[in-house]
């Protein structure tokens, strides 16, 4: 990821899920902004979902759409995103086009309206 870096703290991801997100079937997204001129970007796969090898493939999956998307996004932006339990069996296209809807529905991506 060039123009972003990972989100590791807790209280960060706190602070994201007390803002209105944004779902649909396969994923929840969280946006805000932040005060440098990059994204952080983390990523919740609950242990619902599966053993860690299933947790980690989704999660990297999600990570995968991110990153060749990330030119599309505006920079400036905390982004969490869960994965919800269709996530795991979902084709990658479908996972990329629930992404990408998510983004443009939280005013993130480039050339969007922002709310």
């Amino acid at each position: 990821m060039k123009f972003s870096c990972s989100l590791k703290l807790n209280h960060i991801f706190q602070r994201l899920y007390r803002t209105s997100g944004q779902a649909d079937g396969l994923l929840v997204l969280y946006a805000r902004r932040n005060r440098t001129g990059m994204n952080r970007v983390g990523i919740t796969v609950s242990k619902k979902l599966g053993h860690a090898v299933v947790r980690n493939r989704v999660r990297r999956r999600i990570r995968e759409v991110y990153r060749l998307h990330e030119d599309a996004f505006c920079p400036g932006w905390d982004i969490v995103v869960v994965a919800r339990s269709r996530a795991v069996d979902a084709p990658f296209a479908k996972l990329t086009a629930s992404f990408l809807n998510l983004a443009g529905r939280a005013g993130i991506l480039k050339g969007e309206d922002r709310q």
